[in-house]
């Protein structure tokens, strides 16, 4: 699934395509074998999402370590906080209704303005506020974040 991520895959039948395509170079990623769709799928279906939470904020930490240095001077970090509606189809995403005739999520981000790295992303039902997000932000006791 990473790799599809990184290849920027539209859907499994794309990243299984992709890998397909690659079969020479699949030792030097670390994969075995090609891997068949249904597989994929079925193992998707089974990992806990928190395995990508948790090494999403790993990786986070990194870059911001890595691309912390910027050539604005402010004692501590910088901060905005955004939400954004993203629009979907009621057909398709029932379970996101937003309006009688819309489905939507929302999208919360806390993005450290120094490097230009989320530090925070959320995902919610598109009718929840977005001061209800704030309780689960870690916020830095010398961050600033402007109105």
């Amino acid at each position: 699934m990473s790799l599809g991520q990184l290849l920027f895959r539209k859907s499994l039948s794309d990243t299984i395509l992709c890998i397909r395509s690659n079969t020479d170079k699949l030792y030097h990623l670390g994969i075995g074998n090609v891997i068949d769709k249904s597989t994929l799928s079925r193992a998707n279906e089974h990992r806990d999402w928190r395995i990508f939470h948790d090494f999403a904020i790993l990786l986070i930490g990194q870059a911001r370590q890595l691309y912390g240095t910027s050539k604005v001077v402010v004692k501590g970090n910088v901060f905005a906080i955004d939400a954004t509606l993203i629009d979907l189809c009621l057909s398709v995403y029932s379970w996101a209704k937003f309006r009688k005739t819309k489905a939507a999520i929302k999208l919360h981000t806390q993005l450290d303005l120094k490097n230009s790295i989320p530090c925070f992303v959320h995902f919610t039902n598109g009718k929840i506020h977005e001061v209800n997000v704030l309780d689960l932000m870690d916020f830095e006791a010398d961050g600033f974040y402007p109105d």
